[in-house]
């Protein structure tokens, strides 16, 4: 029986380990990258946020948006912020560009008005929020970019309990 126990462990954290290296998350891999497979990362997310009991958050853009790479800075001066992220979601990075506007899987989900664009997955898929991060900017002059207050807010509103 204990064979039997440390057998299926084994095979268990090499799923995991298999499925978690498949993920692009944002602060390892900073760049909305064209030649991902968007719905494979997304099916991978699933399993894995199911396994590790998070929510998915989609992040729709491409390298090409300012706005895109002023929430990845945010993550990345704020460890705190980057840190919360990563305890409470499974993170993917969805490119929209003239190499791959990903419309397929894109299709599946609410009308985008502009980027980047979040959604938060529960660990079936299903949409909990679609969020416009244009309400998540700072309204009151510099530094330009996201609101570090409002990302927290809305990571913390979202986040599976």
């Amino acid at each position: 029986m204990r064979h039997l126990l440390l057998f299926l462990g084994i095979v268990f954290s090499f799923v995991f380990v298999s499925v978690a290296q498949e993920i692009a998350p944002v602060h390892k891999h900073p760049v909305f990258d064209a030649k991902r497979d968007a719905a494979k990362d997304i099916q991978n997310a699933l399993v894995l946020a199911k396994q590790t009991n998070k929510r998915v958050l989609l992040d729709v853009g491409g390298n090409w948006c300012v706005w895109c790479h002023l929430l990845d800075s945010l993550f990345v001066a704020n460890r705190d912020l980057d840190e919360y992220l990563f305890q409470h979601y499974v993170v993917v990075k969805i490119n929209v560009s003239p190499e791959n506007k990903n419309e397929n899987v894109l299709a599946n989900y609410p009308k985008i008005k502009g980027y980047p664009h979040l959604f938060v997955l529960d660990e079936n898929g299903k949409v909990l929020k679609s969020q416009d991060t244009g309400v998540l900017e700072n309204k009151k002059g510099k530094p330009k970019g996201h609101d570090k207050d409002k990302v927290f807010a809305f990571l913390k509103k979202w986040a599976k309990e």
